[in-house]
């Protein structure tokens, strides 16, 4: 009888030493680890120094029953017999936890194995290179295994991971069946949603970069996911990441996928460490957290009970961890791994250090990446990208210091005053400059060396102040490094009391394209969407987009007759102008209030301008009730912001434009009837902002659009967004600024807005009648007439 052969699980031989030979506690005392590009220089550096012959980047490959083991062996010098696995440190080597040792030393004889195999040795020298990325110095422990002995090892590994590798190959043979026969969860596609989906899946099967721009309110979170699930199978997928901006974008992804109900699919939220960790304050190892002591021994448990949920947010993956008492955040990492949707915010893709982004460079996983809000990526991404230093908090660290740090930090300080000794002595606030000095680097470099060493032998003698310099010095550095023409390196002097002014050192991205454009090329399909991505050649520059990008734009389900839509273009809110624009936008607001009672959102450029509108209103027109955002509002305070909006509510909350409340939220039918937008967004213009200008207008010959205009109206556009949200809605939109009467200005509105344009004393006479009647029904009610409306107590914050 004919035995048909079990089907292959690929597996990375990294991936496979991780699965089976890790042990003991979580330790991450042994810190900070080599960047990509530091782990790329020093195997280039060792393999460098090996004779010619020498062989690098093997690659090699088994099978063993259902497992297919494949991976890239760093070296092997034929003239020796020797096979060497690489591992770039800093610090001490004596540091390193001994699980990590063992780690290296089971992928390096899994490695090993398959080097006899491959070439018919009946022995091998295997050596772990260990190489410091500081001293530039290696320690090389070599020993010599015979092929029988590497091949049990070998299978010893497999056999631990097999009945895993048969459980995941029974998951996706039942996820791809699920996803060839699902379905559309909804009787029918909104208009627009379809051919949002159809270029989706079109750029899925083709390998392409995508950029949708698409209106609000067609359900782009089911209309990018529903076509990736199609194209799983077919396209030979591995992952999709599902990157959103903020923590309301991951929501709606959750609940998508739920409504989506494609079980037994694995889905899983990603959340920051700090709004995930049980013991606050506390180092991650065995000794400072109990989470963290045995964590790899009781992760198989966790690890095997958490994937029998098809959703793990991080409610569930929390709970999964309390009831094997481990941590939940490095729950979540390791379960990503095994996870088929992966759900969290953009850094954990594009970021200097991204998760995902290794872990599907080491697993060479094909992964599907999907970028909601995409108009955000431009700011975040030169986030990611930029470093700061601030010498007031430098100072204040330094002076409690302790003795053996003394004398690095003490260079950096007097490297620092040099860097800005100069501009110090023009009292010149603001200047940029070509790079960031070579001396100041290099004494940051030594402080760096000389505090990982400490901080391996003794990782309790940090205080939090030492060991949030250390890292942002290590940022710092790091971004040194990539540093080029998308960059400036600029000095800020702060104000001081006396002495000395403080300085402030800047690494600061403007152009992060050159920075995303390989991890877009690292995906199968890349599919960045939103409703604000115009225009087109504004992303296409800033995020580094490739010329074979495909762009869509989805044409608006909304026609004008459900918005109306006003620019009053005899009102500034310029700067200079704002306190005689106070009182005219309160009046318009309860004009148009008193005409159409409903729920209002009304957007400000700052809390100071939405304060003082707030308070005209409030004072000028008492029965209006209304509220207002503060600043550094809590996700509670924020719910309990937009509960207020009720269906068939009445009042007027105040927000800032580009704020929490700008986007990504839904109030649709009667929760919102109409917005008001009395600003422009643009940018502050500062020091910082006009050389952002200039350093675009030198790359792309638009810096006044490229550094104001776009960024502004984009987030005028998403704000004004809130109010139509569905194909019932009805609402009016006032844009209160005279430059929204601008031709230059109104062509980067959304085409289907029909913008009249008005004058402040053309709606005078409309809002005078209505405040005449409403002022006249309060003196009534004043006098104690029995069938009087007593509005709601107003609250402001």
């Amino acid at each position: 009888m004919h035995t048909v052969p079990e089907p292959a699980y690929t597996v990375a031989v990294r991936a496979l030493c991780e699965f089976t030979a890790k042990q003991g506690d979580l330790d991450l005392r042994f810190t900070p680890a080599p960047s990509a590009q530091e782990g790329i220089a020093g195997h280039l550096t060792v393999t460098a120094r090996r004779p010619a012959g020498y062989q690098k980047e093997i690659s090699l490959a088994e099978t063993h029953g259902p497992l297919s083991v494949r991976g890239r062996a760093d070296g092997y010098d034929p003239a020796l017999n020797r096979l060497e696995e690489i591992k770039t440190h800093r610090g001490k080597l004596d540091a390193m936890p001994a699980n990590h040792r063992h780690l290296h030393r089971a992928q390096a004889r899994v490695y090993g194995h398959l080097m006899c195999r491959k070439l018919g040795l009946a022995e091998i020298d295997i050596a772990l290179v260990y190489f410091d990325i500081v001293d530039q110095t290696e320690t090389v422990l070599v020993e010599t295994q015979t092929a029988h002995a590497l091949a049990t090892h070998f299978d010893t590994q497999c056999e631990r991971f097999i009945a895993w590798a048969r459980q995941e190959l029974a998951h996706g043979a039942a996820r791809n069946q699920a996803l060839d026969s699902l379905t559309f969860p909804h009787a029918g596609f909104r208009p627009g949603q379809r051919t949002l989906a159809e270029a989706v899946y079109r750029a899925a099967v083709s390998g392409k970069r995508l950029v949708v721009q698409a209106p609000t309110g067609i359900g782009k979170t089911v209309g990018t996911l529903f076509p990736l699930l199609k194209a799983w199978h077919g396209q030979h997928l591995d992952k999709i990441f599902f990157l959103t901006a903020k923590s309301a974008g991951r929501q709606l992804a959750l609940d998508a996928l739920t409504t989506l109900a494609a079980r037994p699919l694995r889905v899983i939220e990603l959340v920051a460490r700090d709004k995930v960790c049980e013991y606050p304050g506390r180092a991650c190892h065995g000794d400072a957290c109990p989470l963290a002591r045995g964590f790899y021994d009781r992760l198989p448990g966790a690890r095997a009970a958490a994937l029998e949920r098809p959703l793990l947010d991080r409610a569930s993956i929390a709970e999964v961890a309390r009831a094997h008492d481990v941590c939940p955040y490095y729950l979540s990492q390791e379960l990503a791994r095994w996870a088929d949707v992966i759900v969290g915010d953009y850094n954990y893709y594009f970021d200097t250090s991204a998760m995902l982004f290794a872990l599907a460079e080491a697993n060479r996983w094909r992964v599907a990446v999907l970028v909601d809000e995409a108009h955000n990526l431009v700011e975040r991404a030169r986030g990611m990208y930029s470093a700061t230093l601030d010498q007031r908090a430098f100072d204040a660290m330094r002076r409690g210091a302790p003795a053996w740090l003394k004398k690095p930090l003490g260079r950096v300080a007097r490297c620092w005053n040099e860097t800005a000794r100069e501009q110090r002595a023009a009292d010149t606030d603001y200047v940029a400059y070509a790079q960031a000095p070579a001396s100041f680097l290099g004494a940051l470099a030594q402080a760096v060396s000389h505090m990982t060493e400490v901080l391996a032998e003794q990782p309790d003698s940090f205080t939090p102040e030492i060991l949030r310099f250390y890292f942002d010095a290590i940022h710092f550095a790091r971004i040194a490094e990539r540093f080029g023409a998308h960059s400036i390196f600029d000095i800020a002097l702060e104000r001081s009391h006396g002495g000395k002014r403080p300085a402030v050192l800047c690494l600061r991205n403007v152009v992060p394209g050159p920075h995303l454009a390989p991890r877009f090329a690292r995906a199968h399909s890349v599919a960045l969407f939103s409703a604000t991505l115009t225009p087109a050649h504004f992303y296409a520059d800033t995020l580094g987009l490739p010329e074979s990008c495909v762009r869509v734009d989805v044409e608006s389900p909304f026609d004008a007759t459900q918005l109306d839509v006003r620019a009053i273009a005899d009102v500034s809110t310029r700067y200079r102008d704002r306190a005689h624009s106070v009182a005219r936008i309160a009046d318009l607001i309860a004009a148009q209030f008193f005409q159409a009672e409903g729920n209002y959102l009304s957007f400000f450029s700052s809390f100071e301008y939405l304060t003082q509108v707030a308070a005209a209103l409030i004072e000028r027109h008492p029965s209006i009730p209304c509220w207002q955002q503060s600043r550094a509002m809590s996700e509670a305070e924020q719910h309990a912001f937009l509960e207020r909006f009720v269906p068939d509510g009445r009042g007027v909350g105040f927000a800032v434009l580009g704020g929490a409340f700008g986007e990504a939220v839904d109030l649709p039918g009667t929760r919102l009837v109409g917005a008001f937008v009395a600003t422009l967004g643009l940018p502050q213009l500062n020091p910082v902002n006009e050389q952002m200008r200039a350093r675009m207008h030198e790359a792309f010959g638009e810096g006044y659009a490229y550094a104001y205009l776009f960024p502004g109206l984009q987030k005028v556009v998403q704000a004004a967004g809130r109010v139509i949200r569905g194909p019932l809605d009805r609402g009016v939109l006032y844009l209160i600024d005279d430059r929204f009467a601008r031709a230059e200005v109104r062509r980067l509105l959304p085409a289907w807005w029909q913008v009249k344009v008005l004058r402040h004393r053309d709606l005078a006479q409309i809002g005078s009648d209505h405040l005449d009647r409403r002022d006249a029904a309060v003196n009534r009610c004043n006098r104690g007439h029995s069938l009087c409306f007593s509005p709601a107590p107003r609250e402001h914050t």
